[in-house]
């Protein structure tokens, strides 16, 4: 992703995040004005001394910045956001077609989650990250998720992993495609899935804050694994189901260990 001129994050921008909650010129302020009072008062002609204001454009200012940090999110995996380099919020949001504001906040998501780091005055660094690091992640995500996964091999009734098998058919066909942001996303989904068996909701959030760390680009452009990595990636999900419907638990322990493993 290029940066693009220095957009403004004045009145324009703002308007542009908020035209699709605009009220139809046809729809009269009285209209509106009553529609409102029925919808906090569910009976029509109620009267009410006070209106409870609705935040429409807080709520879409909301999605908005979700949008943006989902195409961000994308853009870092797919190496468009390149270690190393800063990028500003006014110049992503003229690419994007919005204000610096949505930017700006989804970057500061981004910067919670270690994806990127402030730069006073500039913008948002993209953080340099060296095969050490994804070693140390891959090591944790084993640590959490290869011993979760042989429980659930033995509990987990065969016909729950049988509903699996179009996620993970999935992530074959968008290995297929060759796109890395596309698989990143499949293959977290699929992981996702498996883990949610467990239960536990606080160590699938865990889980998948690694995996998606696990995804982003290391120092020296887009990641290096191509489509067919991606594609041997996801015959593992395959055959892990597989296992996991045959109950067979030796093998889950060699699949997962290694699955994991790589990222």
């Amino acid at each position: 992703m290029k940066q693009g001129a220095q957009g403004s994050a004045g009145t324009g921008g703002v308007e542009r995040d908020v035209a699709a909650v605009r009220v139809p010129a046809q729809m009269r302020a009285a209209d509106v004005s009553r529609a409102r009072v029925e919808a906090v008062s569910g009976v029509r002609g109620e009267h009410t001394h006070s209106e409870v204001p609705i935040p429409r454009p807080v709520v879409q200012r909301a999605s908005v910045r979700g949008q943006i940090l989902d195409a961000l999110r994308t853009a870092l995996v797919a190496g468009e956001l390149r270690p190393g380099e800063v990028y500003s919020a006014p110049a992503l949001g003229e690419r994007f077609g919005v204000s610096a504001t949505p930017v700006r906040e989804a970057m500061q998501q981004l910067a919670l989650e270690g994806a990127v780091e402030v730069v006073p005055n500039r913008g948002f660094r993209v953080v340099e990250r060296g095969a050490r690091e994804l070693a140390e992640l891959a090591e944790v995500r084993s640590l959490i998720e290869v011993p979760v996964m042989l429980r659930l091999a033995r509990s987990v009734p065969v016909e729950r992993w049988a509903e699996l098998r179009p996620l993970a058919e999935a992530t074959v066909r968008a290995a297929s495609s060759g796109c890395r942001a596309e698989y990143a996303e499949s293959d977290r989904a699929f992981h996702r899935a498996v883990l949610l068996l467990s239960g536990n909701e606080q160590l699938v959030q865990i889980a998948e804050d690694l995996h998606r760390r696990s995804q982003w680009p290391l120092v020296g452009g887009p990641a290096s694994r191509g489509r067919g990595d991606l594609i041997a990636d996801a015959a593992e999900h395959v055959a892990l189901l597989d296992a996991l419907i045959a109950r067979d638990v030796d093998v889950v322990r060699v699949l997962v260990g290694g699955h994991v493993g790589v990222g």
